[in-house]
């Protein structure tokens, strides 16, 4: 006779990727270098300003996984700051991934904050925070790029949860706040037309210096990428763009024509570059 007990197993307890990178500059000068978990923190040698490549070894984000970077620049340091490859949240059956990222930009320095795309898949689940400070006579060049899955690949993201946070603060006063959220129901109003339409590769770029307004007429001139729509704005010390697209191949192509504007000629970092 058939023994009717049911018996249960234990779910078993998932790993879940954690890491931290910090770099710190003074003047030209590294001064801190902190890495751990699936962080790391990569100083190529570069001339003109100094670069770090921050890098997530885990091979992309899931369920309670949690990342963090930051860097911190004092005495007129001059620092741009990227990602070695796309950001990718997959799929998460319970808990939310979570990335933080902090810049302490002091007196007389400069950061170009340009990380690659993130790339959302279908079920993911992601919360990301990121917070630059820049002292009273200190500036920036922030961006945020984001891809709605592997589009060559013919994927669709139809289920997700992305609540993103971008915030930059002059003397501790916020000149820049802009909190984005996107799930299933807002992706789903946007496959109506009323949202996001047809795209599936959205961007912001903010310039935030002094005189930055002015930089708007030379980031208008070079919104004509095939493929992209964007918009160009300038009021009180900032420069703000905005990018949509139908694939994330366009929009990249579009990104580094503004990077390249909006930092004066000077080429992107070399692992963005075509």
């Amino acid at each position: 006779m058939l023994d009717a007990t049911v018996q249960t197993k234990a779910v078993p307890r998932m790993q879940r990727s954690r890491g931290a990178a910090r770099a710190g500059f003074d003047g030209a000068r590294l001064i801190g270098l902190h890495q751990s978990g699936s962080a790391k923190a990569i100083l190529p040698r570069v001339p003109g300003a100094a670069e770090v490549v921050f890098l997530n070894t885990s091979g992309g984000l899931t369920s309670g996984d949690r990342l963090s970077y930051e860097t911190d620049l004092a005495n007129g340091a001059r620092l741009v700051a990227t990602t070695q490859a796309a950001e990718r949240a997959y799929r998460a059956e319970d808990a939310r991934a979570e990335v933080t990222v902090h810049h302490r930009v002091g007196s007389g320095s400069h950061l170009d904050w340009l990380p690659q795309e993130t790339i959302l898949f279908d079920h993911s689940k992601l919360v990301r925070e990121t917070t630059i400070e820049l002292a009273a006579d200190a500036s920036c060049l922030m961006l945020e790029a984001v891809v709605l899955g592997r589009i060559a690949m013919g994927e669709r993201v139809r289920e997700l949860q992305f609540f993103d946070s971008r915030r930059i603060e002059r003397a501790g006063n916020p000149v820049f706040f802009e909190p984005f959220a996107l799930d299933s129901n807002i992706l789903a109003k946007g496959a109506r037309g009323a949202i996001l339409g047809e795209a599936r590769a959205f961007a912001t770029m903010v310039l935030c210096a002094q005189g930055a307004e002015d930089a708007t007429e030379a980031a208008r001139t070079v919104l004509d990428e095939p493929g992209v729509e964007g918009a160009a704005s300038g009021f009180d010390g900032k420069c703000v763009i905005r990018l949509l697209a139908r694939e994330g191949w366009p929009m990249r192509r579009q990104i580094l024509r503004l990077m390249e504007t909006l930092r004066r000629g000077q080429s992107a970092p070399r692992v963005w570059q075509i």
